[in-house]
């Protein structure tokens, strides 16, 4: 009798409940059964790893508390100068529809008058940040994923250091996961001189560990409210590709200028409070009256759980849906979303090009295991898959029809797409783009083919390897 109690108890009551909760909430089919049956081949353990990692407890009052508060723009006023500007009508084209979702999904307006500069590798984008951080006289916000305490962490420690002295008002938000291991040496260090330092979700016990799976995975960097920096490049050593180290990755980011920066800063904002409870003051030492610096228009795109954590993928989707002549995406880890797949498919019948790059190596090789499952359907169907050798390819871009331009922190993968607290940027210009698809040819052409192999038993052991890393996706 008591062997049946405890079964109750520990087996058959928690296997219903994940049950239940997951048919309510989960959006994605595969994610709902692995966790069904996970609850149910692994009693306590699967409903535990559920508990900790499978729900989604993030309800954000941010944004209601921000409001117009700290917006330097109005939504529905800039809304109207997009629609009534003539450059960016022509400039969007025959890309019409995607504007219009764009602006439906997004909680941010476009912005005119922007310039975004590319910044390649480690040795283009550190000196820089540096050198924004260096001349900075009222405030910075730096958010990251990854500051590893090596040459490249400790000289942005000291320079933000030197600035939180001179009087500079510093704010750092570190992913409580990504830069766990460095976090009491450069915490320490950054608050005795006057910054604040706060942890994203840090792994403390009980609570942090029920949001253990989602990070902030954004990479923000914001100088006196005017001069932003996003992409997608942590801040380590492994961005430096003259060291020709295995580990050292190619990426890419970029330094922004224009009313757009006030949207990242808002971003930030939101973090912020999320991380520490306070919000940043609101005044003109984070949100000062910003002037056009360029001509291309721009618009802020968040997603995360905290919010739809769809967007980014929607955006994805609809440039994909509404792509008249061409489509170029770059990206290290390659598992979309069934509907982005489709997208992609169609454009390729309608003839539209469609040309994906990927690293030839992962530093997650499951990750690129689960990708190989997609090669013979994208190949089928036209899309020309390349693989590009070492080092390993970290960027994160999507170009179309040489006028929009997508680019930031989120990969095209379940944990980016569904879990992380990831940002975008959508840029609209035909020189811009034109420049993002220079440096993607460039790459591409000397990418190999991806080799899809139907016969032997070499073959089907890889087919049968890439289709159990697909099923375990949701989770990866």
């Amino acid at each position: 009798m008591w062997l049946a109690t405890l079964a109750v108890v520990f087996w058959i009551v928690p296997f219903l409940l994940v049950s239940a909760h997951a048919l309510i909430h989960k959006h994605d089919g595969r994610s709902t059964l692995i966790w069904i049956y996970a609850s149910l081949a692994l009693p306590v353990i699967g409903p535990f790893s559920y508990l900790v990692i499978g729900i989604n407890r993030i309800h954000r009052r941010t944004q209601r508390r921000l409001g117009d508060r700290v917006r330097p723009f109005r939504r529905a006023e800039e809304s109207r100068m997009a629609e009534e500007d003539a450059a960016l009508r022509d400039t969007i084209g025959p890309l019409d529809d995607l504007h219009t979702v764009a602006t439906a999904i997004t909680r941010f307006p476009l912005l005119p008058g922007n310039c975004i500069e590319p910044l390649v590798g480690g040795e283009g984008t550190y000196p820089a940040m540096l050198r924004a951080i260096e001349s900075a006289s009222r405030s910075i916000t730096l958010a990251t994923y990854i500051f590893d305490w090596d040459a490249v962490g400790r000289r942005f420690v000291e320079a933000l250091t030197a600035a939180a002295e001179r009087g500079v008002r510093v704010h750092v938000l570190l992913d409580g996961i990504g830069a766990a291991g460095q976090w009491t040496r450069m915490g320490r260090s950054l608050a005795q001189a006057g910054a604040e330092v706060a942890p994203f979700f840090p792994m403390t016990f009980p609570f942090g560990r029920f949001r253990a799976n989602m990070r902030n995975h954004r990479k923000i960097l914001v100088v006196d409210g005017r001069i932003g920096f996003t992409g997608g490049m942590n801040i380590s050593r492994r961005h430096l590709l003259r060291l020709r180290d295995p580990d050292v990755s190619e990426d890419l980011h970029f330094l922004l200028r224009g009313p757009v920066v006030s949207e990242l800063q808002h971003v930030f904002d939101e973090d912020w409070a999320l991380a520490t409870g306070s919000l940043l003051p609101g005044d003109d030492r984070y949100y000062p009256d910003i002037d056009r610096e360029g001509d291309i228009w721009c618009r802020a795109v968040a997603s995360g759980p905290d919010e739809d954590e769809r967007t980014i993928s929607r955006m994805m989707q609809a440039a994909a849906a509404t792509a008249q002549s061409d489509i170029r995406i770059v990206t290290p880890y390659f598992i979309p979303p069934e509907a982005l797949v489709s997208h992609l498919v169609m454009a390729s019948l309608r003839r539209v090009r469609v040309q994906i790059m990927l690293p030839a190596r992962l530093d997650h090789p499951v990750v690129g295991w689960a990708a190989e499952t997609y090669f013979p359907l994208l190949h089928r169907y036209g899309i020309d898959v390349r693989l590009r050798p070492p080092p390993f390819l970290h960027a994160k871009l999507m170009v179309v029809d040489g006028r929009w331009t997508f680019l930031g922190s989120a990969n095209i993968d379940p944990r980016s797409l569904r879990l992380n607290f990831e940002l975008n940027v959508e840029a609209w210009s035909e020189s811009f783009a034109f420049h993002m698809a220079q440096w993607f040819d460039e790459r591409f052409s000397g990418a190999a083919p991806v080799a899809v192999r139907s016969n032997g038993t070499g073959a089907t052991l890889r087919r049968l390897r890439a289709g159990v890393a697909r099923l375990l996706s949701p989770m990866l």
